[in-house]
């Protein structure tokens, strides 16, 4: 049975994290996902992981803290991150061009050389817009699995979607290189306003049933993180996508 994790950032706007824990771990959690509004004091959140039964195996770190290598990796050995995810670039550098998604892929494949060196795994976590056609007809998550061959990828399949391509072709095309998967899911069309169109996995339009097949059939992926960007319900969501992942 594959034990599933939860991106803290799905939690962000329901403090404490001390009860967010605690829940989730009745809920039947194993793991947490890291990012970067948790890392403020390392050795009390591993201290409440621990309290409550979680690991948490995987963390996002944006640029600017992977760049402060020795403070990323005593954050990482702190909580038992195993694999260190660079996850987002800001919004301003969505359509840049070619040449500088080339030298921002090159410098994450220098992080991931360097972070891997240290024992740790390193992958890179997508958004929507690396899947818009830039002027050479290229996209950047091709520019970025090309430039970047250290880096193995956490695929957000329901941000694929939304970035207009289909997931089914990047798993068989790159399923290798996966190795942690975000279970997320997309509200039909005009609903969920409220949550950013996002809906609790199993309860939306991404064929889930079909993908998870398709991502353990051709994936060494072993993290199954389940996100939504902004639920209004936290236990609702956390409740109801971890039933709809056993059942995958």
């Amino acid at each position: 049975m594959t034990a599933f994790s939860f991106q803290l950032y799905s939690a962000r706007n329901f403090p404490p994290w001390s009860d967010v824990l605690a829940m989730l771990s009745r809920l039947g959690y194993a793991s947490v996902e890291g990012f970067g509004g948790v890392y403020d004091d390392p050795e009390g959140l591993r201290r409440q992981l621990d309290a409550n039964g979680l690991t948490m195996p995987t963390g996002h770190f944006g640029l600017e803290q992977l760049r402060d290598r020795k403070g990323t990796l005593a954050i990482a050995k702190a909580l038992g991150i195993e694999t260190i995810i660079c996850p987002y670039i800001a919004e301003e550098h969505w359509r840049q061009p070619d040449a500088d998604w080339v030298a921002l892929a090159k410098e994450v494949g220098e992080q991931a050389k360097a972070y891997k060196g240290e024992g740790f795994g390193f992958a890179w976590h997508n958004h929507h817009f690396e899947f818009w056609p830039l002027d050479s007809g290229r996209v950047p998550m091709e520019i970025m699995l090309a430039e970047a061959p250290e880096a193995d990828w956490e695929i957000d399949v329901a941000w694929v979607i939304r970035g207009g391509a289909d997931p089914e072709r990047w798993i068989g095309d790159y399923g290798k290189r996966i190795v942690a998967v975000h279970l997320k899911d997309i509200a039909p069309e005009d609903e969920s306003e409220d949550e950013d169109g996002w809906a609790d996995l199993g309860h939306g339009t991404v064929p889930w049933k079909k993908l998870f097949v398709e991502i353990r059939d051709k994936t060494p992926a072993k993290h199954f993180i389940m996100e939504h960007d902004n639920p209004n319900d936290l236990e609702r969501f956390a409740a109801r996508s971890l039933a709809t992942a056993n059942s995958l």
